[in-house]
């Protein structure tokens, strides 16, 4: 009667943990939801903001075709160094020759090996800044508008200005310090710098190395431009390895060199949950995966692989209306089927973009094992009692022997 009344007792618990269960399966530890919590929560009215896209080739090409936007070449154009133009604020030397007889600039002197008179046809003015208003001042020409104006076309105006009154005069002008072409090298390297741009046309590894080069791995660095008010980023070495990403510079250009680390994140039923760094040039899915210990094969849904992202809304494509953020992104989980053995050639071009998480789905088997694990631990005093109700029952049996 005792055996029974205990068997009946067991089977009670047991009942009552599976209804638990059953009704508060959420409650049953998890490193993160399942492939099928993720797929509903994007659906759920309660985000729509947020789209779930599966992941393809034809998305794939679309995603690396919109980011390969962000090269200098195309933002800025196929730069080409312009001719140089006098601005306010530039220091500019105007040296006179004249032929002989020297009428308005030339000097008389006594040459004592000749014991004869001797003229010299040559002159340089001081040097002056061109002010704001544009002008410069040469003796016997009056003032002189240069501002926007090239070399080559200021000793036009002067030796036009002095015909008549010089003796067949050539202008000779030259920029003593150029103040208005400085462009600006900040950042991550050893120096900073400014420096003007010259008649040859100086370029973005130019400036860089102007000051000095880069402390840091060059796969690490990134290179901003500023240029007015458009402001682009490119990694380091993409600028080394692609020529036509070393655009000529334009005057008042900022470069700055930035050692900013990128980084994604893994969680779920990955080989480690962690945090991993990566070049500037940026890397793979496929990579990323590799980094991070791969898919655990003992606990992963090869279905459920998850990355989710801030992408630039211009790139998503969906049926739902999107809200872009002020920064024109908008939340995007993107989804890729293990299974599906063309997702290895699909992670191979994914690109992994800085902050990215991914995340690894568990199977429902692990979940059903973490539930008779519990099940096996609420049913342990049971089986205990059990256990011990035998063994008297036993002891009684020798004991009337």
């Amino acid at each position: 009667m005792i055996r029974n009344s205990v068997l009946h007792r067991f089977c009670l618990l047991a009942g009552l943990c599976l209804l638990v269960a059953a009704l508060s399966g959420c409650a049953l530890p998890s490193s993160g939801p399942s492939y099928s919590q993720v797929q509903h929560a994007v659906s759920s009215t309660n985000l729509e903001g947020i789209t779930l896209v599966n992941v393809d080739d034809a998305l794939t090409r679309k995603l690396m075709a919109g980011y390969k936007n962000d090269r200098f070449s195309d933002i800025f154009g196929a730069s080409r160094p312009t001719e140089y133009l006098i601005g306010p604020g530039d220091v500019i030397e105007v040296s006179v020759w004249e032929a002989p007889p020297a009428m308005l600039f030339g000097s008389i002197a006594v040459d004592v090996v000749t014991a004869g008179i001797k003229t010299t046809r040559a002159e340089t003015l001081p040097a002056q800044m061109v002010m704001e208003d544009g002008n410069i001042s040469v003796p016997f020409a009056g003032r002189i508008f240069v501002a926007g104006k090239s070399i080559r076309a200021i000793e036009a105006d002067i030796t036009k200005r002095l015909q008549g009154q010089a003796n067949n005069p050539q202008i000779i002008v030259r920029v003593a310090r150029g103040n208005t072409t400085n462009v600006t090298v900040i950042g991550d390297t050893t120096q900073s710098a400014q420096f003007p741009l010259t008649p040859k046309g100086e370029r973005l590894l130019d400036a860089i190395a102007q000051a000095g080069g880069v402390k840091q791995p060059v796969s690490r660095m990134s290179v901003q431009l500023s240029r007015k008010s458009v402001i682009a980023t490119m990694p380091l070495d993409a600028v080394i390895r692609d020529p036509k990403q070393n655009i000529a510079l334009m005057p008042g250009d900022v470069v700055t060199a930035l050692f900013q680390p990128k980084s994604f994140t893994v969680f779920g039923a990955a080989g480690r949950t962690q945090e991993v760094p990566f070049e500037a040039q940026g890397i793979s899915l496929a990579q990323a995966l590799a980094r991070s210990g791969g898919l655990d094969d003992m606990r992963a849904d090869a279905r459920g692989l998850f990355l989710f992202r801030f992408e630039d809304a211009r790139l998503v494509e969906t049926d739902k209306a999107l809200t872009p953020a002020a920064d024109g992104t908008t939340p995007v989980v993107y989804q890729v089927n293990m299974n599906d053995p063309t997702s290895l050639f699909v992670t191979q071009n994914f690109p992994v973009k800085d902050r990215d998480v991914i995340y690894v789905a568990h199977a429902s088997a692990v979940e059903f094992e973490k539930f008779l694990r519990m099940l096996g631990l609420a049913m342990a005093p049971a089986t205990s009692t059990i256990q011990s109700i035998y063994y008297l029952q036993y002891m009684q049996y020798l004991n009337k022997r």
